[in-house]
């Protein structure tokens, strides 16, 4: 049946779909195994000082590029999960198309039996009625013979003597042999009439044999096609379910790009911010550290920062991060307290992340103390740089253990 070869087109699976799984799959792997390098290597070398908005763009941009493969990957899936459907739906109404044809074979199939078995019946019912008639014209046909040759109490020798002339003679033969010619024709009609329905009956048994082996191969085509149409229905479920999902899992992505990008332009507008300060910073004066007013708990607040942005790192490197924060208070273009540098919006993680807090609470060490109060003295390793973070080849400026200085 056309159902099986297309049971067997349907189960074929396609080079090019197979294409989009193995990128899928390779795109996949290739984002986790970034994320688990991006979370390992801040393990192996923790980030002390602020993330550069230039490395930020970056990193957001590779971020951005990796879930765009990964819903490009997702868009596959969607596109391979739509022509699974698409192919099991049509796979599916053929199917149900032949059910319903078998099924309609089926009660044409029942009819037709119905029909033959009335027909059957009807024939045996006929042989029956033909044998006994020639059971009773045989029985009919002895009696005569019987009545010819033993008519009364004489015998037939007796009877041939009372003949008195020769045309009585030929009269009885004559009688006698049309008689016998009568009933040999009637037992052969009968005969003759017997074999004729024996031989419907045998093909009528024959045709209805046929149709019930018939009937036989419909039903069990009908449970092969039923038992097809109940898998089919069944992943048609699936795909459709696993249609649904890459489909909120495109959504997702899609938010997730929409937020990227939304973050993305507002670090770029950061970085204009930045480089327009650093600009101006160059042009604007800068005060003497001397002329640098101090409050009585900044020595506190400026130790604890140095706690938190570099207390792994080298001595100079501690008194360096100090002397950002006093460049920025030298500067006309930042504030010009303490803690209007510190507190002020974005600039230091810390801040934003209550370690700051906890560490004015438990106190600085002893080299974070001096660092401050060197880096307040105007003591600075990296002259009037404002920034610092994590070192990478892709910041120029003055490296001092883990850190770059610009």
């Amino acid at each position: 049946m056309k159902v099986f070869e297309l049971y067997r087109k349907n189960v074929t699976v396609r080079t090019s779909r197979a294409d989009r799984r193995k990128r899928r799959i390779s795109v996949m792997l290739t984002g986790i195994i970034t994320v688990l390098f991006m979370c390992e290597a801040g393990r192996l070398f923790p980030v002390y000082g602020e993330t550069n908005t230039s490395e930020k763009i970056k990193e957001a941009e590779e971020l951005k590029k990796i879930t765009e493969e990964q819903k490009q990957a997702v868009d596959d899936m969607k596109e391979d999960l739509a022509d699974q459907r698409d192919e099991l739906q049509s796979y599916l109404s053929t199917l149900n198309g032949e059910l319903a044809q078998i099924s309609d074979n089926l009660e044409e199939l029942e009819e037709q039996i119905a029909v033959k078995e009335a027909e059957v019946l009807k024939v045996q019912e006929e042989l029956a009625g033909a044998r006994a008639a020639e059971d009773e014209q045989y029985s009919l046909m002895k009696s005569r013979i019987k009545h010819i040759y033993e008519k009364g109490g004489g015998s037939f020798l007796s009877r041939l003597a009372g003949i008195t002339s020769y045309t009585d003679l030929l009269s009885k033969a004559e009688y006698i042999g049309k008689l016998e010619e009568y009933d040999q024709r009637l037992i052969g009609e009968l005969i003759a009439i017997r074999k004729e329905i024996e031989e419907k009956e045998e093909k009528l048994a024959r045709e209805l044999n046929e149709l019930m082996i018939i009937q036989e191969q419909s039903e069990q085509e009908q449970e092969k096609v039923t038992s097809l149409v109940a898998s089919t229905s069944g992943s048609l479920a699936a795909a459709n379910g696993a249609l649904s999902a890459a489909e909120l899992e495109q959504e997702a992505y899609e938010k997730e790009l929409r937020e990227q990008e939304k973050n993305l332009s507002e670090l770029k507008k950061q970085l204009a911010a930045e480089q327009a300060m650093s600009a101006k910073a160059a042009k604007m004066s800068w005060r003497d550290v001397s002329q640098v007013p101090y409050d009585g708990s900044d020595r506190d607040l400026l130790a604890a920062l140095i706690y938190c942005e570099a207390g792994a790192e080298p001595y100079t490197g501690q008194v360096a991060v100090g002397a950002v924060v006093i460049n920025r208070m030298r500067s006309a273009a930042y504030p010009n307290t303490m803690v209007g540098v510190i507190y002020q919006r974005g600039q230091f993680s810390p801040v934003a992340s209550g370690r700051l807090a906890t560490r004015l609470t438990l106190g600085a060490t002893e080299s974070c103390y001096r660092a401050a109060d060197e880096a307040m003295s105007g003591v600075t390793p990296v002259g009037n740089c404002l920034y610092f973070r994590r070192a990478t080849p892709q910041i120029n400026g003055q490296i001092i253990g883990n850190h770059v200085f610009y």
